[in-house]
């Protein structure tokens, strides 16, 4: 018969004694599993989670399961999870891309249909609610001793003023000696310029005196058709585009110095989408006028994007052409130049100026576009901040604006050296913008120097920070463990509960209308300690429920029924059988997050009024829009002990007094003019 452990042993064996008993039988085995299960237990007490909170994995259907490379929270309460080709090649040239919306309410998942590779794409909310998606892939990178025909940008030059011209994917270009080379993708070459130079004659009358005629220009890729030495290049010069007859063929060609097998970098696409909530679908705008992989897209305080940074359609750093989108016409029109590093951190500040914090997510030279600073948009002006320590270590940190809004602080934690470098930083550093000549100054250190590092803004005004890796792409088993909280008032950190699943790069988490955290994607380079065995994309979905709402338990305060819209004072009044207990309120914007970079998340103080009814309350918002842009917002309300209500959706729109002024664009003589030919006529 076999022996079976009565029910005291079993108690034993949970217990905290359970450890030294097995460790007295001399049986590391033992004491090992005796020592997860005490974990397993102690995790599991109500004490413990009222104290650290807790984790849960959730459970997502095969069929469902993506490499979630962006999250964004939508005022549905649905989650967007967007993985395009999800960092898989095969993917790529078989052109699946993939998109899931997550129920985190009734757990329920649908497959979105999605019309280009989003992956590395950039994303906001615009004030109706919709998620602008721009950018994405548009050819997958080539390493260095893996590049077998010479390729790089080609320069497509159209002399004529009378037609634009569109070169399809596969065009042909021939060079001088006969070597050809394809275009990668399609191409649109504008019109020529055509400008009139006008004399006065003695008669006081004006003629035509000469015409000139500026050619347009346009890049596309391009790849030798055949291997071999004879299609490497370092020297200028003229190609013919194969195909094309009579004038056509004298005015359009192709111009090309380098053309190598060194490393080609990922290349991005134009393609601009607004995701709709309630319809659920993708819905394609004007597509942007440069190419972004890797690009930050920035709300305004008109609600107006701002599209910074990525890689071209050659696979270049954008040497700082940005770009506005206007909700309003579907349209993209010229920013302000200024270059920054790929994915970089902005943040909108009251007054309207950016806030670069110089955190990034990688692509650009290390010696230009990192320092921080505040970025005028309307004067094109850039002041630097100093005071950051290690400022060589920004690649890979998260940025946040601390709560709440008004106070102006902006936080900087972690953080890794440029490229595959294997350093990280436990450097937290807050920079208060606003007290004169503000500077960057440190704050409590990180448990260990940590890259990729999730944090979410509370309900509570605290920091949840969680995951992360010490190496680059958590490489030799590097993962970080470990959750935390940072509170703004006492400038320290505070243990939570340690999540089970791993996350470094390609993770993103963010706030559920309901106040706890999920967490997604992770993208080691490798599964094991030792860099030997290729890693596995993280699949799983983890949520972390704080030790607030075990504290309220049953007893949350609730903030019931309300209006969607404010009132023309601002304001908002909601029912709640909670009116005594409720202390203060927050305006909370969704996020919408990659690669460790989050300039959507912003919790807002709310006036508070409880009204003599003693069953509503009234909330007001602050009417500067450089506070709080439009869109729609979550309000949640918290007791005396921090415990908080699930939230309410509320749309905020543009200020009823007037449009804030727009960032002027800039002139063209202020930013360095791409190499044109001009043609006497």
């Amino acid at each position: 018969m076999a022996y079976r452990p009565s029910r005291q042993f079993k108690k034993t064996l949970l217990g905290s004694g359970a450890v030294l008993v097995l460790a007295a039988l001399n049986a590391p085995a033992a004491v090992s599993f005796a020592t997860g299960k005490y974990h397993a237990y102690k995790i599991a007490q109500p004490g413990y989670k009222r104290q650290f909170g807790s984790w849960s994995v959730v459970d997502v259907p095969d069929r469902y399961r993506v490499n979630a490379i962006h999250a964004a929270l939508l005022h549905t309460g649905k989650v967007l999870l967007i993985a395009g080709s999800g960092n898989s090649q095969e993917k790529f040239d078989a052109g699946t891309f993939e998109t899931v919306l997550w129920d985190p309410v009734r757990n329920t998942f649908k497959a979105i249909p999605t019309p280009e590779d989003f992956f590395c794409s950039g994303h906001t909310a615009l004030p109706d609610g919709r998620l602008l998606v721009a950018g994405g892939t548009a050819r997958y990178e080539i390493l260095d001793g893996e590049v077998k025909k010479a390729g790089g940008g080609m320069r497509v030059k159209n002399e004529s003023p009378d037609r634009a011209v569109t070169l399809k994917k596969g065009t042909l270009f021939r060079s001088p000696s006969g070597v050809e080379y394809v275009s990668k993708t399609d191409v649109t070459v504008p019109k020529a310029k055509r400008e009139f130079e006008i004399s006065y004659f003695e008669s006081g009358r004006m003629k035509p005196w000469k015409t000139k005629v500026t050619a347009a220009e346009a890049r596309v890729f391009v790849e030798a058709v055949q291997e071999g030495p004879q299609a490497l290049t370092t020297e200028a010069a003229q190609y013919e585009v194969v195909g094309l007859k009579g004038e056509e063929a004298d005015d359009v060609y192709g111009l090309a110095q380098k053309l190598t097998t060194e490393k080609q970098d990922f290349q991005g696409i134009r393609a601009a989408y607004e995701f709709d909530p309630e319809a659920e679908r993708y819905i394609p705008v004007a597509p942007m006028r440069d190419a972004r992989w890797y690009p930050t897209l920035v709300t305004l305080a008109d609600g107006r994007v701002l599209a910074v940074s990525g890689l071209n359609d050659v696979g270049d750093v954008v040497p700082g052409d940005n770009e506005i989108y206007d909700p309003t016409t579907k349209k993209w029109s010229t920013g302000p130049f200024r270059y920054f590093p790929t994915y970089p951190s902005l943040f909108l500040t009251k007054g309207g100026k950016l806030l670069y914090t110089g955190s990034n997510a990688g692509y650009g030279p290390a010696d230009k576009g990192r320092e921080p600073g505040l970025w005028d948009l309307e004067k094109n002006s850039f002041t630097k901040l100093g005071g950051l320590s290690d400022p060589d270590r920004l690649e890979t940190s998260s940025s946040l604006l601390l709560p709440p809004a008004q106070d102006q602080r902006v936080m900087v934690l972690g953080g890794g050296g440029v490229g595959e470098s294997p350093a990280s930083t436990a450097r937290t550093s807050i920079v208060d913008l606003s007290k004169e000549g503000p500077v960057f100054r440190d704050g409590p250190a990180l448990p260990q120097g940590t890259r990729y590092l999730s944090s979410v803004l509370m309900p509570d005004d605290t920091v949840f920070t969680s995951g992360g890796s010490r190496d680059y792409r958590g490489r030799g088993g590097s993962d970080i463990l470990r959750a935390q909280f940072y509170d703004p008032k006492t400038n320290a950190f505070a243990a939570a509960a340690d999540p089970t699943v791993g996350r470094n790069y390609h993770s993103e988490a963010l706030l559920l209308p309901d106040g706890r955290v999920a967490t997604f994607g992770s993208d080691p380079l490798f599964d094991d300690t030792d860099n030997t065995k290729l890693g596995t994309f993280e699949q799983r979905i983890e949520v972390f429920t704080p030790p607030s709402l075990y504290r309220g338990g049953a007893d949350r305060p609730v903030l019931g029924e309300g209006p969607q819209e404010l009132d023309q004072n601002g304001r908002a009044t909601f029912k709640t059988k909670d009116a005594a207990r409720i202390a203060e309120a927050r305006l909370m914007r969704p996020s919408a997050v990659t690669h460790t970079t989050d300039v959507e998340q912003r919790s807002v103080e709310l006036g508070l009024t409880r009204e003599p009814d003693g069953v509503t309350v009234t909330v007001e918002v602050p009417k500067d829009r450089t506070l709080v842009p439009p869109g729609w917002y979550m309000v949640f309300v918290t007791d005396r002990d921090g415990i908080p209500s699930e939230a309410q959706w509320i749309q905020v729109k543009d200020d009823p007094a007037g449009r804030p002024s727009r960032p002027e664009r800039t002139e063209r003589t202020e930013r360095p003019e791409r190499p044109e030919q001009a043609v006497a006529e």
